[in-house]
């Protein structure tokens, strides 16, 4: 379950329903036969996304965050179950959906911007240092490191080839990387993906030995 908040919706609320049509559409276009539903906004205020347990949610937060018209945006991540239903996220609910619910509350109390929920007790007190690290560095880049960033992280570009499409020198791409700590941003992103991945893997398995010893007892 992927709730993006957007910060500043009631200021204008005509540009975050714009942005968040726009942020919809990539993101449907980007995870195609890995999302359970269609992407869904409310009015100017939240993007709601459901994919498999396989998907890398990350990539959202990453895509969001340094897409060219991007808002400042509060990020939350749950794996947990859904009910069964059709139609876009927005109409769906379940366990995970409400967790995910009340995470957004949660992150507005403690003014951090994104937190990640696995379902493992133990890998989310690691999460929940990681994860709001992360994006205090992508909603501290300016326009320039944002976008370098987006070709570097985003579009998998090397420095050279980022340089050449920016029209700019392989050195200016260089410093810029180091001033806006692209590679602390790819690190802290690929730990907080590993850690949900063995944090749903640890969930799982708990829950599995849980219901065998359940069943042993009854039998």
């Amino acid at each position: 379950m992927l709730f993006g908040d957007v910060a500043a919706s009631r200021v204008d609320a005509s540009r975050a329903s714009a942005w968040l049509r726009t942020l919809s559409r990539d993101l449907d276009r980007h995870y195609a036969n890995q999302r359970l539903a269609p992407f869904g906004f409310t009015q100017g205020d939240e993007i709601q996304g459901l994919l498999t347990v396989t998907a890398d949610p990350m990539v959202a937060v990453l895509r969001a965050a340094l897409h060219p018209h991007a808002m400042p945006m509060r990020w939350v991540i749950v794996a947990g179950r859904i009910e069964a239903g059709r139609g876009p996220t927005t109409q769906r609910t379940g366990p995970a959906f409400l967790q995910a619910r009340e995470l957004v509350a949660e992150a507005k109390k403690r003014r951090q911007d994104l937190l990640v929920r696995s379902g493992d007790a133990a890998t989310d007190e690691l999460l929940d240092d990681i994860a709001p690290a992360l994006a205090a560095l992508l909603g501290g880049l300016t326009d320039r490191q944002r976008a370098i960033a987006q070709l570097i992280l985003v579009d998998a570009l090397r420095q050279s080839d980022a340089a050449q499409l920016l029209g700019v020198s392989r050195p200016t791409v260089s410093v810029a990387v180091e001033r806006a700590r692209i590679r602390e941003i790819a690190g802290l992103a690929r730990a907080t993906r590993r850690l949900l991945a063995q944090g749903v893997a640890a969930a799982v398995a708990a829950r599995t030995a849980s219901t065998n010893g359940s069943t042993a007892r009854t039998a």
